[in-house]
């Protein structure tokens, strides 16, 4: 087929022991831890999940330089788990979830906290200050049979050494296989499909400069340089 221009290139991310793994589509999990949330000044009763995405042109690979964003003069580091999906469907059960994950990754949900807070204040969308260019860095993707399902396991954010985020994935408020059923009763999910499952308490500021390094334990650690 001939286009009016050429499409643009699939954005994938490295896998470990396989070929790259494609993007389709970047799905964010708000709030999922409760000390995240009461830091946000959010209710930490259990709700039902909210979402909300980034294109996948988003993804910003591991050990890259994340240039500092316009529109912004408080841009937060959030480290996240990513289960990156190698199957869809609709209304996927929760006890057959964990069939439909290919593998798991580190993953930052960069944000200009200042034009959220705006746009919550002006009751309007906060979609630029999530979806903005390399909003998304991401590690290599470790396949969940080298890993095994993760429910547990230690995740941390450092910056320039310090640390700034730690607590254990098990501490989600939605556990993956729930938020995998819940995602799938309101939008169709297929292969190349990444979510990022959440962030701890801890948030806060970068400059130009610093650098970022998240984990998961098991898992490639995620490292960037704001730039």
């Amino acid at each position: 087929m001939n286009y009016a221009f050429a499409p643009a290139p699939v954005v994938s991310i490295p896998a470990m022991s396989s070929n790259p793994f494609p993007v389709r589509r970047i799905y964010c999990v708000g709030q999922n831890y409760a000390a995240h949330a009461l830091e946000m000044g959010a209710d930490t009763e259990r709700e039902a999940p909210f979402f909300f995405t980034k294109p996948a042109q988003a993804i910003l690979p591991n050990h890259a330089v994340m240039p500092y964003p316009p529109g912004t003069a408080d841009l937060h580091y959030e480290v996240e788990l990513v289960v990156a999906l190698s199957l869809g469907g609709r209304e996927i059960a929760v006890a057959r979830a964990n069939d439909y994950i290919f593998g798991y990754a580190v993953g930052l949900d960069m944000t200009k906290r200042d034009a959220q807070n705006l746009a919550r204040e002006q009751g309007r969308p906060w979609d630029l200050s999530k979806g903005f260019d390399h909003s998304a860095p991401c590690s290599a993707i470790t396949p969940e049979f080298y890993t095994g399902v993760i429910a547990r396991g230690k995740i941390e954010l450092k910056v320039n050494g310090e640390v700034r985020q730690s607590a254990d994935v098990g501490d989600m408020i939605w556990k993956i296989p729930e938020t995998i059923n819940y995602l799938s009763q309101q939008v169709e999910l297929f292969p190349g499909d990444l979510i990022f499952t959440g962030t701890p308490a801890g948030v806060g500021p970068v400059v130009t400069g610093d650098v970022i390094e998240a984990t998961v334990a098991g898992l490639e650690p995620l490292i960037i340089t704001i730039g």
